[in-house]
């Protein structure tokens, strides 16, 4: 397939080492990149950010094939293994950079996510409510390499036993028949 058969999704969840490790054992899912939307300095830094210098969450791209996997599918599971209800945090996390924040790149993306949000809360789907910024996607920055596929190359570190491997756990579970083949089962 050529890249128009493409699309790409910008989530921000909290850490994006988290979100990195699930996203990127979906099938249709081609990559994952972790990196830095929705602030206001070019070519920001992981010490600027997280300083909460720079306006930017931390988020992923993911390019994918709606073919294979909707950007409905993606926001389905990206609500399952985050907590949308808090703002600018995730656990421990806590700032503007780990906010929730969906970074639409067209108005079907805006509706859809628009759509999902207003469903999750008509459904009462939390026990709060859902504070997920749904906002045009600007540029992507993306982060240092070292942060690329971070827990499948550190699952020995603690952050990642004790935050990152329990989303992707969750995730597996959840959605077992979305795995791709080489993500076991």
């Amino acid at each position: 397939m050529t890249d128009q058969q493409r699309e790409t999704a910008t989530l921000g969840g909290g850490c994006f080492w988290c979100l990195d490790a699930v996203f990127e054992q979906l099938k249709g899912v081609d990559a994952v990149e972790s990196g830095y939307a929705g602030g206001t300095v070019l070519n920001p830094t992981y010490d600027a950010v997280c300083g909460g210098y720079t306006g930017h969450a931390e988020v992923v791209r993911v390019t994918f094939d709606p073919a294979v996997v909707s950007f409905r599918e993606l926001l389905e599971v990206f609500f399952a293994v985050h907590d949308p209800t808090t703002r600018n945090r995730q656990g421990n996390d806590v700032g503007t950079q780990y906010r929730s924040a969906i970074f639409y790149q067209s108005a079907e993306q805006k509706a859809t996510a628009v759509a999902v949000v207003a469903e999750l809360t008509a459904a009462r789907a939390f026990a709060n409510p859902v504070v997920t910024q749904v906002e045009l996607a600007g540029e992507f920055f993306k982060a240092e390499d070292y942060h690329q596929g971070y827990y499948g190359a550190n699952p020995e570190r603690g952050y990642c036993q004790m935050v990152v491997g329990p989303k992707v756990a969750k995730m597996r579970r959840a959605f077992a028949p979305k795995l791709k083949p080489s993500s076991g089962s």
